[in-house]
């Protein structure tokens, strides 16, 4: 199995992104970039796969995020996001793959959509799109503001909490949440973020159109990953993102819900094979 490598990456106004790489850089590349609240870790089942196949794979924490700087005034708005994803692929000997989910997404879209570069190959949306059930969205938002005020004793504790929100108490593991959780001055688990990231509630949602105009500028290739039982990504909104791009692919995963990737991740990989491979 390939094993990554530490790597860092320009993000915008001088921020260091920490970023994990598999493979050879001359190689087709993919650059993978996860939800808000993640952090790259989240990719690993599918980095492992792809790099096994002879693709380039990075995977990057969002600043605030993970290993990643924090911004030195607060300020974590979507536009700060997209420039420091555009910034990370612009270091790709070609324009790689980009794979977004939720927040990575929304970047992907604004960066390419907003540029007369082509800053990626293509682009894969993970149960994401410029619509937004927005009650799906303040429930997210909700966990994350309490579970981050509150804290957690133990990762067993954080395990059951995210259990019990999502429904999908077999899937959770708490030996894998210690990735994504720090032990703060009092003794308790929080997530590996920085707090004021929450600046940014709502701040995507006031941006639906001008996302949605950013979607028709793009002319690379794109696809929507949705979890069919996703609150966030609807039937109805991923109908409205079809008809913005009547030519994207389109895949609707059973038995999986916003976190798709993590929920279904062989099914989710499988998909992501299969639409990369089609590229010229």
């Amino acid at each position: 199995m390939p094993t990554p490598v530490d790597i860092t990456l320009p993000g915008a106004d001088g921020i260091v992104l920490a970023g994990d790489a598999w493979g050879n850089p001359e190689h087709r590349s993919v650059l993978l970039s996860h939800g808000g609240g993640q952090t790259r870790h989240s990719w690993q089942g599918t980095a492992e796969r792809l790099a096994a196949m002879g693709w380039y794979v990075v995977s990057y924490d969002h600043r605030g995020h993970g290993d990643s700087d924090w911004s030195p005034d607060g300020c974590y708005k979507l536009e700060i996001h997209a420039a420091d994803q555009a910034a990370a692929a612009r270091t790709f000997a070609q324009p790689p793959v980009l794979v977004g989910a939720s927040l990575g997404g929304l970047s992907a879209l604004l960066a390419q959509g907003e540029s007369t570069d082509a800053l990626y190959r293509a682009i894969i949306l993970v149960d994401i799109t410029p619509h937004m059930n927005q009650q799906g969205t303040r429930a997210i938002m909700d966990f994350m503001e309490n579970t981050q005020r509150e804290g957690f004793t133990t990762l067993e504790e954080a395990a059951a909490t995210i259990a019990r929100y999502t429904g999908r108490e077999k899937r959770v593991n708490p030996k894998g949440l210690e990735k994504n959780l720090r032990m703060g001055d009092d003794g308790r688990y929080r997530w590996h973020w920085d707090p004021q990231f929450l600046s940014l509630r709502g701040d995507a949602s006031g941006q639906s159109e001008r996302l949605a105009q950013a979607t028709q500028q793009i002319v690379q290739p794109i696809m929507l990953v949705r979890g069919r039982e996703s609150n966030v990504v609807t039937q109805e909104t991923a109908e409205q993102f079809l008809a913005l791009r009547p030519d994207a692919r389109y895949v609707d995963v059973a038995d999986a819900a916003h976190m798709v990737a993590g929920d279904r991740n062989e099914v989710f990989t499988d998909a992501v094979i299969e639409f990369i491979e089609t590229l010229a």
